[in-house]
């Protein structure tokens, strides 16, 4: 778990961005200006105000120390896990009655100068040592051991889920708060990410609700989990917008995902950061999965996740199927997959999952674009075209890599090439200067492509999924005929 959590982007807005300034203003500023801190009782109002309406979306939005937190600590934070101890309602109860009670005391001491010129400087240096109190405090926390830990137990967000649980007992939050919601269960590759870049390190894919809301009343609404989620099924909305959601969304692909128990049969070396891994389904024993679809392998319990990998080739039996992985640097699930997989093992899938890139029944010519890991697909989408599809008249596969020794399967591509006159196989890569394959990029291959009457599927890095589809849009190629996947999320408009 030492790298479960990631260091990611937090700050969307301009105020996410700059808010922390205010802090700086307050608890250094106010030092010479003790004026200042009459500030914070604005800052106070607007996150009880906000809270009534939306929980603690202040925390997440608005808050100057969350934007001190996550914009300055961040990057020079360990990003530990946060202790359970701080976040234990004895904590947070005891931490709230101690400070509020201190606090009180400073107050009532400043009220004994109403009506004096001294009053406001008095009042204001309560606020101003209380601030500077929490940039040190919560800035030696954030920076020591998680940017967000002292927001675990901060009496300004224990304010907040007081007047949230008001708002919500007398039913006001139903139509004014947004909530992380997901778009479909069934769709979740349940891969963690959404927890991992959580500010407090909750867990949402785990605790969706059966209106597929997260009603956990510590999230603060950030969105970090929504930027960040692979599948791109998160979106913030209120109760009525998650409903008709839940109407309108199409589960086409993963209808008939399922849990399944395999044996690891074989794993085979492809490159040195490259490997093939074959299950044979123990339980079911058959699985029907069509070419271009993904499943899901299960790295660990706690907390429960899993990774998703394209079906690369699976038997006529459809009792085996093979996913080739890549090991990526510092990548936490291919490091546990690498290092603890080994022939034998029993092991957790759930599939099949995804039809982006099953193939179109009608389609007569084919362009596959993949790049990296993402050719993957590729392997057994060309076997099932040329195969089963005596239709297609055309089949062409891009396939672009850094350098020549990259390429996967490529033995397998140029025979097929040579055997199979429906077939083109036009390897691609970028860095290799020794190489005598074509330089470039699959997108400088694209742009000299005539794809009259093609229909692409694409597969790889965002970018390249991205540029690809704009040059194919420019190409004139009409946009129902584009299929892509990519190995981060991607949101392509127009």
């Amino acid at each position: 778990m030492d790298n479960y959590y990631i260091k990611t982007n937090r700050t969307f807005t301009n105020i996410r961005k700059y808010a922390w300034l205010f802090t700086l203003l307050v608890a250094i500023g106010g030092l010479w200006q003790p004026k200042l801190g009459l500030l914070v009782i604005f800052i106070m109002a607007g996150l009880t105000i906000t809270s009534f309406f939306s929980g603690r979306y202040w925390c997440g939005n608005f808050c100057p120390h969350g934007s001190l937190f996550d914009r300055i600590a961040m990057p020079i934070s360990l990003n530990k896990k946060i202790p359970t101890i701080l976040k234990s309602k004895f904590l947070v109860i005891g931490f709230f009655i101690f400070f509020m009670y201190n606090f009180s005391k400073k107050v009532i001491k400043a009220s004994n100068f109403w009506g004096t010129y001294d009053f406001l400087d008095k009042l204001g240096f309560v606020f101003v040592t209380t601030y500077l109190m929490v940039l040190i405090t919560g800035g030696l926390f954030a920076i020591f051991l998680n940017p967000r830990t002292w927001c675990q137990f901060c009496p300004m967000g224990t304010i907040q889920k007081l007047s949230h649980k008001l708002g919500r007992s007398i039913g006001i939050t139903k139509t004014t708060e947004k909530k992380v919601t997901i778009e479909s269960l069934d769709k979740c590759h349940a891969c963690g990410k959404c927890s991992r870049v959580c500010p407090f390190q909750l867990t949402p894919y785990l605790g969706f609700s059966s209106n597929n809301q997260l009603e956990d009343i510590n999230c603060i609404k950030c969105a970090t989990c929504v930027e960040n989620c692979p599948a791109n099924i998160l979106s913030l909305r209120t109760k009525k917008e998650a409903a008709n959601l839940m109407k309108d969304i199409s589960i086409k692909g993963y209808e008939n995902r399922q849990e399944i128990k395999a044996k690891i049969i074989d794993i085979k070396n492809l490159t040195k950061d490259v490997k093939e891994f074959t299950f044979s389904f123990i339980s079911p024993g058959k699985i029907d999965c069509k070419a271009g679809q993904f499943i899901l392998i299960k790295i660990q319990d706690e907390p429960k996740a899993f990774r998703a990998y394209s079906i690369s080739s699976f038997n006529k039996n459809s009792t085996t199927l093979s996913v080739i992985i890549k090991k990526v640097e510092k990548g936490y699930g291919t490091n546990i997959i690498f290092s603890d997989f080994k022939v034998g093992d029993i092991i957790e899938l759930e599939a099949p999952m995804g039809d982006e890139l099953v193939i179109d029944d009608s389609a007569e010519k084919i362009l596959f674009i993949g790049n990296g890991i993402g050719v993957t697909p590729f392997i057994g989408l060309t076997k099932e075209v040329l195969t089963n599809n005596p239709s297609v008249k055309d089949v062409k596969l891009l396939d672009g890599q850094r350098y020549e020794n990259e390429f996967l399967y490529r033995d397998y591509f140029e025979s097929l090439d040579k055997e199979e006159d429906r077939f083109q196989y036009i390897p691609v890569v970028s860095r290799d200067k020794n190489s005598c394959i074509r330089k470039g990029y699959v997108t400088h291959m694209l742009k000299d492509m005539d794809l009259e009457g093609y229909k692409v599927y694409i597969c790889g890095s965002k970018n390249m999924v991205i540029d690809s589809y704009n040059i194919l849009l420019d190409k004139g190629v009409k946009e129902e005929n584009i299929f892509y996947e990519s190995e981060e999320r991607i949101s392509i408009k127009n």
